[in-house]
């Protein structure tokens, strides 16, 4: 019995001493690597290895816009230009001519109450020794087609307003016998426009 207590006793003691062993703190060798590994495992999980192509770091993009503004366009004022003055065209004839003739100038014009109603045209006048009288005359008659036969010369629409002196077609490049020569329209114009008795000044 005495034998059996000390085994007993003796038991008792390797236990308490195992027991002291494990609550110490200090791992067995069989426990060091298992926690060395577990600590490595730890460690890969945590942080990431920039050499493993599989890991993908996440990258924040800033994008930045920009505002463009347009200024308003300013309104501009334009001014309308100013209207020229005319002046009106007059003769040196009085209002009670029909027909003016200016042998200075040599232009001619026809005329209704002072305002000119055809003209200036061309005109030719007489030569030397066969002047066109000037003063205020008279239409006395109309020929479309007469003849001269002192100077063996047609004179196309002939305006008589003084004893062998009208307004007719004729060179516009050669002086007259004292008539007053037209171009060919002008002359048309002025057959048809003028009437017996009108008035027709001649100044100098």
């Amino acid at each position: 019995m005495r034998m059996q207590r000390i085994v007993v006793g003796l038991s008792a003691v390797i236990a308490a001493v195992g027991l002291a062993a494990c609550s110490s703190g200090s791992p067995s060798p069989a426990a060091a690597p298992k926690i060395a590994v577990a600590a490595d495992l730890a460690t890969q999980t945590t942080t990431p290895s920039t050499s493993d192509p599989t890991t993908t770091v996440p990258v924040t993009t800033t994008t930045t816009t920009t505002t463009t503004t347009t200024p308003k366009p300013v309104p501009t004022t334009t001014k309308a230009p100013a209207a020229k003055v005319v002046s009106k065209p007059s003769v040196p004839c009085s209002a009670a001519a029909k027909a003016c003739v200016d042998l200075s100038r040599g232009k001619a014009w026809l005329v209704s109450d002072g305002k000119i109603v055809y003209g200036p045209v061309s005109i030719m006048s007489g030569r030397q020794g066969w002047p066109t009288p000037v003063g205020t005359f008279h239409v006395s008659f109309k020929d479309a087609d007469y003849f001269s036969h002192e100077f063996q010369v047609p004179m196309p629409d002939a305006v008589f307003f003084y004893p062998g002196i009208a307004f007719h077609e004729g060179s516009l490049y050669e002086h007259s016998h004292g008539c007053i020569h037209l171009s060919r329209t002008s002359a048309s114009k002025f057959f048809h426009t003028l009437k017996p008795g009108d008035e027709v000044q001649v100044l100098h």
